[in-house]
């Protein structure tokens, strides 16, 4: 009987925190101007969740991933990533861009093992890797393909594989289905949902796409622009993200309205 007890009261461990911003302000200082991009932000990410934050452009959000990816520092508030302090970028974070940042003269094997070769991994240890991540990304056959060969959709299914591929706890991703046509768009988000159940990697995705956010979050932080605040915490329900009728449903269009009029007027 204890060790089924013990069992149970593990299936309740509350989640763990992964990363946390408290009062997370960034002021920029020109020549005689200032702009309060970030004003008092405050959010909780746990681990093996996947966190969106939406908002019109100008809500600072991007300049909140770059926080958390060491890009940039805060004026003011702590950041923490697995109870740490950022100090610049690390191993533990990947990012991904809405621009295709790829290697042009490395090949699609290459560019995914990239932070692998860096690091001196064995070369079977390093395939091994690639050829998982080129497996869950759909682009085995294109191993040895350059990027300047690729789809767009295929260039950023690489950055995603090589970023996973570095087995950091945390992926920040920026707009990264930004510049696709709405059909790669969608498979894109359908893949991404599929890997992120695999992995079970801790992800932070910044768009203004609402529909992006409800279908690929669990929860989404609205935000409002000038300066960027948090307007709101919403937690997606489970029936809405296994509708059998997905995008279609009622309970996702009121939810993805219900987003759209919070940010009015401001929405781009």
């Amino acid at each position: 009987m204890l060790s089924a007890a013990r069992i149970t009261l593990t299936d309740a461990e509350p989640a763990k925190l992964k990363i946390s911003g408290e009062s997370v302000s960034k002021m920029y200082r020109s020549k005689n101007k200032q702009l309060l991009a970030l004003d008092r932000v405050s959010f909780q990410v746990f681990e093996n969740d996947f966190v969106s934050f939406v908002g019109p452009s100008g809500c600072g959000k991007s300049t909140l991933l770059r926080i958390l990816a060491g890009l940039e520092e805060a004026s003011d508030g702590t950041v923490l990533v697995s109870g740490r302090t950022i100090e610049g970028p690390g191993a533990d974070r990947g990012m991904v861009f809405q621009s295709y940042t790829l290697f042009p003269w490395l090949t699609v094997r290459e560019n995914i093992e990239f932070g692998m070769t860096l690091k001196n991994v064995p070369l079977f240890e390093k395939r091994a890797v690639s050829d998982r991540f080129m497996e869950l990304v759909g682009l085995t056959k294109f191993a040895k393909s350059f990027p300047k060969e690729l789809s767009g959709g295929m260039k950023q299914r690489v950055a995603i594989a090589r970023a996973l591929a570095a087995n950091p706890e945390v992926l920040l991703m920026d707009e990264p289905f930004g510049a696709l046509d709405p059909q790669t768009k969608e498979a894109m988000q359908t893949m991404l949902v599929d890997i992120w159940q695999k992995e079970k990697t801790t992800i932070v995705f910044i768009t203004h796409d609402i529909e992006e956010a409800v279908f690929l979050s669990e929860r989404v932080y609205v935000m409002d622009p000038n300066p960027g605040r948090i307007r709101a915490e919403i937690a997606i329900p489970e029936d809405i993200k296994r509708h059998p009728d997905g995008r279609d449903a009622e309970p996702f269009l009121k939810l993805k309205k219900q987003i759209v009029s919070m940010i009015g007027h401001h929405h781009d």
